[in-house]
């Protein structure tokens, strides 16, 4: 049986981005339409539906490196700030979005937070993982 490991990454995220659009917990709230996604950016994201595509990606990497949080992936989707002739310096992505992306997958039932142990941080629920695993199987 294929996993998410077995296939390309570009192609499960964008097929998670258009089944995470036709669920009814995870919508792009209004203020996204005017939000960096990160200090070091200079504009807005290109795309129109960047957040279902950020929604995905975090929803991977849960099922990949979870029990993991926000400040992880904070540095996960961060980049390096463009300072003109100064040397860059990298900078952590928006705290906010990926709080809001994370609360969204938790309300679906995607996500949920971590049993109380060593490790703090959201977890994949079996629910989340045959979501994704449907994914792979679809041609």
């Amino acid at each position: 049986m294929a996993t998410i490991h077995d296939v390309d990454t570009n192609e499960l995220i964008g097929k998670a981005a258009e089944a995470l659009k036709k669920t009814e917990n995870v919508k792009m709230p209004d203020w996204a339409k005017f939000v960096k996604t990160g200090q070091a950016k200079d504009r807005l994201p290109a795309e129109l539906d960047w957040w279902y595509y950020r929604a995905a990606a975090i929803l991977r990497n849960v099922y990949v490196k979870g029990p993991i949080g926000v400040e992880k992936l904070r540095l996960k989707y961060g980049s390096k700030k463009d300072r003109g002739h100064k040397p860059e310096v990298f900078r952590k992505a928006s705290g906010k979005i990926i709080r809001a992306i994370l609360q969204q997958l938790v309300k679906e039932g995607l996500v949920n937070y971590a049993e109380k142990g060593v490790h703090k941080g959201k977890v994949i629920t079996p629910k989340g993982k045959s979501f994704m695993d449907k994914l792979v199987k679809r041609k």
